[in-house]
């Protein structure tokens, strides 16, 4: 099968403008993931999908293949599409720029086993493991049905216990698979009512009746969501420096 990464880039992020370019030991965060994401084989090729001039120059300094892309794009999925419309392929495995130390095996298992027709939408799911991440809105919460189907995504921490207190809390991961049906469909469709609440974009496909996979996995997420973040991953990434293990 024909996969491509994509690791969609802006600058002008409302919480920390200029994200991408973050220095961390040297580098700008979007080269750290850029190599994390050139670890899976499985992919043909990868390329950092951006609207701006700054992030295409980095990409040129650092031999990173880039796309770059309409700055009118609303969501990061739209941007996607575009490089979708320009790159052929039967799979795009999007993974989000803001986790520099991401472990390709992870991103690996988003990956579907056969090539699908039409529609496909699948994301990636990791236990939260303490109450101050349940209650982040950043850390969008998932539940599913039997057969790994999501019936919610929120910022809002799902299910409630009522009944039991024997239940786990899953949030998605930054790494989602689409066919180009689905990045079409994603497109053509008008934001839901719940989309537009929750500020999801997911939710548009569960709206609208689009199965979207959710695949568990076990993942140390470390995604860069302030200044704070950045110098957690300085640090780790400076040990794992030391230890002469290679990031890429």
């Amino acid at each position: 099968m024909n996969i491509i990464g994509v690791i969609p880039a802006r600058y002008a992020s409302t919480r920390f403008p200029g994200k991408p370019l973050a220095d961390i030991c040297g580098k700008p965060m979007i080269r750290w993931v850029y190599g994390q994401v050139k670890k899976v084989k499985e992919f043909s090729d990868v390329y950092v999908a951006t609207d701006d001039k700054r992030i295409a120059a980095v990409c040129e300094k650092f031999s990173m293949k880039y796309i770059m892309t309409s700055a009118d794009h609303g969501t990061s999925t739209e941007r996607v599409y575009e490089v979708a419309q320009k790159v052929a392929a039967d799979y795009y495995v999007v993974i989000n720029g803001d986790e520099p130390l991401i472990d390709p095996n992870v991103i690996r298992a988003v990956i579907p086993k056969v090539k699908a027709d039409g529609i496909y939408v699948g994301n990636l799911i990791t236990e939260i493991r303490s109450p101050a991440e349940a209650v982040d809105f950043t850390n969008i919460k998932v539940v599913t049905d039997a057969d790994g189907n999501a019936l919610y995504m929120s910022r809002s921490p799902i299910p409630y216990p009522k009944s039991s207190i024997d239940y786990v809390y899953y949030k998605h991961l930054g790494v989602l698979v689409y066919t180009l049906a689905a990045l079409k469909f994603f497109s053509e469709t008008p934001k839901g009512y719940n989309e537009g609440i929750e500020d999801v974009n997911e939710l548009r496909f569960i709206e609208h009746g689009v199965k979207v996979k959710m695949t568990k996995v076990q993942a140390n997420s470390l995604s860069v969501d302030t200044i704070k973040d950045l110098e957690h991953i300085r640090r780790i990434a400076e040990e794992k420096g030391k230890t002469g293990e290679e990031l890429f």
